[in-house]
């Protein structure tokens, strides 16, 4: 394949917001999104964005200072977090599943002069604010469903009598953009302090130079804009190139993908997505689901996955049912998006892919050297996306930020094609009589059984304090199977030694927003207290 000739770095003085909105001034009513309330014009989000920067600066807010944005997908978060930056104030986007006690840490941490939030968020947002230790003197509020606390007003009867900013901050393309919290397996979450210049990198990169999005695409993604995945997907790609996307608040359960997908909703107007984001839990509860589209029901072109790697028999199936690929991919908070990637018709199921043009891979070993083809190694990434550090934590920020090189507590093995196979994450890979086991590839060999949906594997210790392995099996509906098959099933397929010792049967696993399984939960069951 050709490779795109590479990305034109961006000017020295450069706001990200003031680049989206110049980009579309000539595409006034072209749809930019849709959420569940109906359309926004692209003229409509860029007067709203600029009403958004001089609504903040009237309430006294300063350059660089930090809002806290609490809110479900809908058209007012794009104008948050846009009309932030457009203002030179930094947005720190956050999880709306997080607990009182982690928006409580969040504020006091992130030292946030303002919350922009969801109507339906401010209960558990009013029991973090209430603990104190916080610096927030107003509380914007979307989409208000009750009446508003005091000190809070409502985002349109705020926005409606500003006049909107004529000129946007001038900042650098290294200054500070917006922060986003990595949560990690343990400790408190990090702000991942992001510059102005980073999601530009990452559309023109991926978006662009990868996925080839389009002005007439029409985007979707499971992944909520809160997380890296999701702002790039709904966000800094389709609006680097005037596409339209298709907003959704609630949970992307199979029944609600599948309704935007048809345009069921009177929101769409018949408006169908041409390219979908999900994660592999997402795309295995879809492809088992009884109400599946046909394709002749959907007008998807192509598909995205990340969040875990996506096992090869979900990728082919997929495609066999469509007629469309998945382009698997891994990226990180760190580093914003996708940097090591499948490609549209360079597809190689089970594999993550090629490293995409302008980043560079290194595998290293224990020692720190390279790892030869084979081997499995350390993944370290270089590029110019990369986070500027963890917001008051310099120990942590020197574990993962090396020089030009960023640490991403990966692990994976490079192909003689020059693609790389995800061995697990640091944390998670197993030692089994001294040899490494990669929990995806057990995982990804018992979903290949007709009754097996999802599966997690983590270590366990045996009476001598050795690992074996057990893996935690969700069946799909109706099926049945016992151990000894599933184990006999595995030892057919895989190396003798990383068959699971121990199977248990589980209703569901734990995961993240995005569908990610959480196997630190797991780790956590298992050491805890025997009843």
């Amino acid at each position: 394949m050709t490779s795109p000739a590479p990305a034109a770095p961006p000017p020295e003085r450069f706001n990200f917001a003031r680049h989206l909105l110049d980009r579309n001034r000539q595409r006034p009513d072209r749809i930019a999104y849709i959420d569940d309330h109906g359309p926004m014009s692209y003229a409509t989000l860029d007067d709203r964005v600029r009403r958004m920067a001089s609504a903040l600066l009237a309430a006294g807010i300063r350059r660089e200072e930090r809002v806290l944005l609490v809110m479900h997908d809908c058209n007012d978060w794009p104008v948050a977090f846009l009309g932030a930056m457009y203002a030179g104030i930094v947005p720190v986007a956050v999880n709306t599943l997080a607990t009182a006690d982690d928006y409580a840490y969040m504020l006091a941490h992130s030292r946030a002069q303002a919350v922009l939030a969801s109507g339906a968020l401010l209960p558990v947002l009013g029991t973090a604010m209430a603990r104190g230790g916080h610096e927030v003197g107003l509380t914007v509020v979307s989409h208000p469903d009750a009446a508003l606390p005091a000190g809070a007003v409502a985002m349109d009867d705020w926005l409606q009598p500003q006049q909107a900013l004529a000129q946007a901050a001038d900042t650098g393309a290294d200054d500070p953009g917006f922060w986003l919290y990595s949560s990690g397996s343990t400790g408190k979450p990090k702000g991942t302090l992001h510059s102005q210049a980073n999601p530009y990198w990452t559309a023109e990169l991926y978006g662009s130079a990868i996925l080839g999005l389009r002005e007439d695409d029409v985007c979707f993604s499971a992944a909520k804009l809160f997380f890296a995945y999701g702002l790039g997907n709904a966000l800094s790609f389709p609006l680097s190139v005037g596409a339209t996307t298709i907003l959704m608040a609630e949970r992307p359960t199979p029944a609600a993908v599948f309704s935007r997908w048809q345009a069921l909703r009177p929101q769409q107007a018949g408006v169908k997505p041409t390219v979908f984001y999900g994660a592999p839990t997402g795309f295995a509860g879809m492809l088992a689901a009884s109400d599946l589209p046909a394709p002749a029901q959907v007008a998807l072109r192509l598909a995205s996955s990340a969040g875990e790697a996506l096992p090869a028999d979900l990728g082919e199936r997929f495609t066999r049912h469509y007629g469309v690929e998945i382009i698997d991919g891994i990226g990180s908070t760190e580093m914003l998006h996708v940097y090591l990637s499948n490609r549209p018709g360079q597809v190689r199921y089970g594999t993550t892919g090629w490293p995409v043009p302008g980043y560079t891979i290194a595998l290293r070993g224990d020692d720190g050297r390279p790892v030869a083809d084979g081997e499995t190694g350390d993944l370290y990434v270089q590029g110019p996306s990369s986070a500027l550090m963890y917001w008051g934590n310099r120990a942590k920020s020197r574990e993962t930020f090396q020089g030009d090189w960023t640490r991403s507590g990966d692990k994976y093995v490079r192909n003689a094609d020059g693609s790389y196979t995800y061995s697990g994450r640091s944390d998670d890979m197993l030692k089994v009589s001294g040899i490494y086991v990669s929990p995806f590839e057990v995982e990804a060999t018992l979903v290949q059984h007709p009754a097996v949906l999802e599966a997690a594997v983590i270590g366990v210790p045996n009476e001598d304090g050795l690992t074996r392995t057990k893996a935690f099996v969700v069946l799909k509906g109706g099926a049945q199977v016992d151990e000894a098959e599933l184990q006999a099933f595995v030892k057919e397929r895989l190396a003798p030694h990383k068959y699971p010792r121990l199977i248990e049967f589980v209703p569901d696993l734990p995961k993240t927003a995005t569908g990610k399984i959480q196997r630190f939960r797991l780790r956590e069951r298992e050491s805890g207290p025997r009843g």
